[in-house]
């Protein structure tokens, strides 16, 4: 009894090893490189034409391990790949009408990730990691209504503006993005002290002196990705950006959902697509707005009989706030979320509602026609 025990666990430990064998060869085909090999094997390199010292030992282990460091995190260097189609197209050509150099799509690779809603806990926002003054210092529009660090496309140019004046003030573009990551002035203030203007040799903060070799690292692999494990196929990368431009005027704050109607979309489809909009609103004044491809034609006769439609019955959805109410009475009073109450109006919590406040009472949807459960129709004027 007890060696049919032990064949049978046998029997199942093999069992299971096969199965777990032929899984493990149907995710992985080919056999992962050798990483020492991989490191032996890195020639020259250059960054935006700029050489690599290679040959100083310092330099090369310093290369190598933000490259295993990669490696390790195999899933974000996955994620970098197949985002790659989607940003880096646009990126190239913006840099070719720019006449700078193709390697400082990398950059933003460093930063970001590819991730236009990326926030830092120092308060650096979008794919290029703008913090407040340095992106209006660089045109971006960033208030309560729109934030431009998270648009794809004008944070895109801002970036490159600032790193054309950082080139002008440094000299080569491996300083310029050296001050990129840790502001000009500081830098520009460790290359008269130390007496270099060699990015190679400057002491300067740990995370800056890691930050170029994050680029170089991002540049090795989405330049040859077989070469360091990472095989992917052509269906595993995410599509392009597919869209189409429309200009809206806005007299006063429009419902995003009246912009996501008029483009035959939904609302998660227009904020993806413009993530510098915050919020439900799109705020007054004069807006380029992307919408999905095929989108444009007829675009601003809906838009307008939309908008008209919205503010018709805005008008007659209107209550006074009388003494003694308050945003909770009021919700209830009108079978509508307290939060919805909020956003139609957009009301600061932190101000108190006032008798003679007119709110804007949007009809439910599932419930329609809205009515109060209590008082009478002359609640709402």
């Amino acid at each position: 009894m007890r060696q049919v025990r032990w064949l049978t666990g046998l029997m199942l430990i093999v069992a299971i090893s096969l199965a777990t064998s032929g899984c493990r060869a149907s995710l992985q085909s080919t056999e992962f490189p050798s990483l020492v090999s991989t490191l032996r094997a890195i020639g020259p390199v250059d960054f935006c034409g700029e050489a690599v010292p290679l040959e100083e030992q310092e330099i090369r282990e310093r290369l190598e391990k933000e490259l295993l460091l990669s490696h390790w995190d195999r899933s974000q260097v996955i994620l970098w790949l197949k985002r790659s189609r989607r940003y880096l197209p646009h990126i190239e050509l913006m840099l070719k009408q720019s006449q700078m150099p193709d390697d400082l799509k990398y950059v933003a690779i460093a930063e970001s990730a590819l991730r236009p809603q990326a926030q830092s806990n120092k308060g650096a926002v979008g794919l290029w990691q703008f913090v407040k003054g340095t992106g209006r210092k660089y045109g971006l529009v960033i208030n309560e209504g729109i934030d431009e660090r998270r648009d794809f496309f004008a944070s895109t140019q801002s970036a490159l503006r600032y790193l054309q004046e950082l080139y002008a003030i440094a000299g080569s573009w491996t300083l310029a993005v050296a001050a990129y990551n840790m502001g000009e002035e500081r830098l520009m203030a460790e290359t008269i002290e130390q007496e270099t203007k060699d990015y190679y040799q400057l002491h300067v903060p740990y995370e800056t002196q890691r930050y170029v070799f994050r680029i170089l690292s991002a540049k090795l692999i989405l330049t040859d990705p077989e070469k360091f494990g990472f095989i992917l196929n052509e269906e595993d990368y995410y599509p392009p950006l597919e869209f189409e431009k429309v200009k809206i005027d806005c007299f006063q704050d429009v419902p995003v959902r009246i912009v996501a109607q008029a483009a035959r979309t939904n609302f998660k489809g227009i904020k993806d697509l413009n993530p510098q909009i915050r919020g439900h609103y799109l705020p007054s004044g004069s807006h380029d707005i992307l919408v999905p491809k095929g989108a444009s034609g007829g675009f601003q006769p809906r838009y307008r009989r939309l908008l008209n439609k919205f503010l018709a019955a805005k008008e007659k959805r209107i209550y006074v706030v009388k003494k003694g109410d308050n945003l909770t009475l009021i919700a209830e009073k009108f079978d509508v979320p307290l939060t919805a109450l909020i956003i139609w109006n957009r009301i600061d919590r932190k101000q108190p509602i006032q008798p003679g406040d007119r709110l804007f009472i949007y009809p439910n949807r599932i419930t329609e026609p809205l009515a109060p459960r209590v008082g009478t129709s002359a609640d709402v004027d």
